[in-house]
């Protein structure tokens, strides 16, 4: 196999939906939850039901970005001894089993310490497409950039709506893929005000760059994919879907219950 990451195929499912006049599905796992082989199970059957792109978290033990949902399901995979190793087996097998761009979200301290150059060779050899890089900040990311780039990696930068647009354009200027822009509920009030506020942000991000715009909102259900879908490229659920395995009485019930969500989300994203 040769050490090339998929940036291209990431790239090319985006422009797909775009040409399909709809906005491309993103899903949010974290590995080794609930189990390392029940979590490639999950990301296959989100698949199954519809999603475009999988984003594989990397369970970290201070996730700042992550709410309680996600958080939860990163203490049960790292009681459950998830290494770097099985994060990357779960790309692996993810992307084997379905040729959909597959990418890591990681804070960027468990790089750091596993070394940016093996990271990057070991996570194209796995048919990675990138990584979404949340606490990395731009000024300090030459090292990585540079090394992706030479595997044919994506770098996914998070823009948000305090980035001011002198910032959105230095950060849409370094990323690669897409840019991910983060609209936090519950922050700002109600849900519709940050349906606004999202796109307000993914308006100024357009006037920056090329890059295809996703927007991670909280979005948990097909009405509101539907909403975020009418401004943006790509509509990112995580914790739905978590919530979902976290809630499922047994893991034949939690893989058919986001199966079924990803379809709903499915339909929702198309525009018409």
């Amino acid at each position: 196999m040769s050490n090339q990451g998929n940036i291209e195929l990431l790239s090319a499912t985006l422009a797909k939906a775009k040409s399909e006049d709809r906005a491309a599905l993103v899903a949010y796992l974290p590995a080794g939850f609930p189990t390392v082989d029940g979590a490639i199970e999950a990301a296959k059957a989100i698949i199954a039901g519809g999603a475009d792109v999988v984003e594989i978290g990397l369970p970290h033990s201070d996730p700042v970005l992550d709410g309680a949902v996600i958080q939860t399901a990163d203490d049960i995979a790292l009681r459950g001894g998830v290494k770097i190793a099985d994060v990357l087996r779960t790309v692996r097998e993810t992307f084997e089993a379905t040729g959909v761009p597959i990418l890591v979200m990681t804070y960027w301290n468990p790089i750091d310490r596993y070394g940016v150059e093996r990271f990057t060779a070991e996570l194209a050899a796995a048919g990675g497409a990138g990584c979404i890089l949340p606490d990395l900040p731009v000024q300090e990311s030459a090292l990585w950039r540079e090394h992706a780039a030479e595997h044919g990696l994506a770098t996914v930068f998070v823009v948000a709506p305090s980035s001011r647009d002198e910032r959105l354009a230095t950060i849409t200027a370094a990323g690669s893929g897409f840019v991910y822009a983060a609209s936090l509920m519950g922050v700002t009030g109600t849900r519709e005000s940050v349906g606004n506020e999202a796109q307000e942000l993914v308006r100024r991000t357009r006037t920056t760059t090329e890059l295809p715009v996703c927007v991670g909102l909280g979005v948990s259900n097909a009405v509101q994919a539907k909403k975020v879908a009418g401004f943006a490229d790509g509509v990112i659920v995580g914790s739905a879907f978590v919530k979902l395995l976290l809630d499922a009485p047994d893991e034949q019930a939690g893989l058919a219950a986001v199966r079924a969500l990803a379809g709903e989300l499915a339909e929702g994203v198309r525009r018409s």
